[in-house]
């Protein structure tokens, strides 16, 4: 039961990540083709820079990912039957973790939520630079989590805390 709660989470949490990078692509794709000036270029180019530091490295290489791959390890370990069940959430830290782990994991999805439908109001070409920043932080931060994962799952010992409360 551990294994398939522990595929079961992986493969909840990449399919989250990978939608949220295809339903983005074709619109940065759309502002990238279209004919940006050489301000919007800079922007591009700064912007995607940021994105990658600030989305993929710091929140998602430095605190999502091995906090999630260690729920990963620890669901594999510790089934229950609704920790398998909801596995996904369960890695994402939305129960059965510290209160300052479900506070961040509630605190970030209503802030995600929020500046989605807030860029749906702005117009191309920017929305399309803005989803180019955060598509290529997603995908940073995906190949990340899948890293972390592999090393959660198959190394002897993995020194990331899956901040549960015990």
């Amino acid at each position: 039961m551990g294994f398939l709660g522990a595929i079961w989470g992986f493969s909840g949490v990449c399919v989250l990540i990978a939608s949220a990078i295809i339903r983005l692509c074709p619109r940065a794709q759309e502002a990238l083709l279209s004919d940006l000036s050489v301000l919007q270029w800079i922007i591009v180019i700064a912007w995607g820079s940021f994105m990658l530091i600030a989305e993929g490295y710091r929140g998602f290489q430095k605190k999502f990912s091995p906090r999630t791959a260690a729920r990963v390890r620890y669901l594999r370990r510790n089934p229950t039957w609704v920790r398998v069940l909801l596995a996904p959430f369960f890695c994402m830290g939305y129960f059965y973790a510290t209160k300052k782990t479900r506070i961040i994991a509630f605190s970030l999805t209503i802030a995600i939520v929020l500046l989605v439908i807030l860029v749906k109001f702005v117009p191309q070409p920017w929305r399309g630079i803005v989803d180019f920043g955060v598509v290529v932080g997603l995908s940073y931060g995906l190949i990340s989590f899948l890293v972390y994962t592999v090393k959660a799952l198959f190394a002897p010992s993995f020194e990331v805390s899956p901040e549960v409360p015990e």
